[in-house]
């Protein structure tokens, strides 16, 4: 973890943040660090097992470069991680560790040019500033962008020094429906792997970008997000597939369901099985929703072709 993060920080994680649930610390010095390091009353809350969480994603991602890098599989999926928001010193956006930049790590022990590309609603922001200056690797990011958290991903944001050019960000606007995003997302990403011709490729696919997210703004559906997924798998290039937001978790877990058969070339069964979580999966037991009726979708023809 601290080939990224702070060693405070993570220290922080390791031993004060767990004691500060269990209120046995209470020193000035403590309330400082949680502010510092952003974790306590906000959108990073500090819960049981936070460090051990953060093992298990790290570690996921961190497994599935290492498999890549051997040639050992050609796609490695890790839902657990996309932790796209966490920085080098504090946490952000319900993420603490960054696995996604760890990951990308791994992939440069072994490969020349290392392609990241996100489609959660909000800005890869924690992945593009850790890459922000280098040209190995290019970040590429589709996000709702406006009065938004974080706030980045400005289309003028192109990276600095030797990375100039090397930070594609791609704001988008309410009511993103599947037509607009996977059009938009072919194009820009065609031209993406003609001239930056990646080695390798991790893809983030946060599922709070899907019509009804409690926090997203977009109504698209499962096929519009995992056209998305199959265009780069498509390339036949070494593939990390990430999990990220997602925040109406019925169709969160109809998303990544999708999208591990689209890994597969499986074409998943509209009626969905039994399970433990039936319960949980709302009135409709089906894997498709449709998108909201009578959405305006605010990326007009004009704006998308400006964009």
């Amino acid at each position: 973890m601290i080939l990224f993060h702070s060693d405070k920080y993570i220290n922080y994680l390791k031993r004060v943040a767990p004691n500060l649930l269990e209120n046995t610390v209470h020193s000035t010095n403590a309330q400082k660090d949680s502010e510092k390091f952003n974790v306590g009353e906000n959108d990073c809350p500090c819960f049981p097992g936070l460090f051990e969480f953060s093992q298990i994603s790290c570690g996921g991602s961190i497994d599935a470069a290492i498999k890549l890098n051997h040639k050992s599989a050609d796609i490695c999926i890790n839902w657990a991680g996309g932790l796209h928001h966490a920085k080098k010193q504090s946490a952000s956006g319900f993420c603490y560790v960054n696995d996604i930049v760890l990951a990308i790590l791994e992939l440069l022990k072994y490969h020349q040019r290392v392609l990241y590309i996100d489609i959660d609603v909000h800005h890869g922001d924690g992945v593009e500033e850790a890459f922000y200056t280098t040209n190995r690797v290019m970040t590429v990011s589709f996000h709702r962008y406006g009065d938004f958290f974080p706030g980045t991903g400005d289309i003028k944001d192109v990276g600095e020094g030797e990375g100039k050019a090397y930070s594609v960000n791609v704001p988008l606007l309410n009511g993103l429906d599947d037509i607009s995003f996977v059009e938009i997302f072919k194009n820009v990403m065609e031209s993406v792997r003609q001239r930056f011709r990646p080695e390798v490729v991790v893809l983030q696919c946060g599922a709070d970008s899907l019509a009804y997210d409690k926090l997203g703004t977009y109504n698209t559906t499962l096929r519009g997000h995992g056209a998305c997924v199959k265009i780069i798998k498509d390339w036949g290039l070494p593939l990390m597939i990430l999990g990220g937001g997602g925040y109406t978790i019925k169709n969160v877990a109809r998303c990544w369901a999708y999208e591990t058969g689209i890994c597969l070339d499986m074409e998943l069964d509209n009626e969905l099985p039994l399970n433990d979580y039936y319960e949980l999966l709302g009135k409709d037991h089906k894997l498709h929703f449709d998108a909201k009726p009578d959405v305006k979708n605010e990326n007009t023809r004009e704006y998308l072709e400006f964009i």
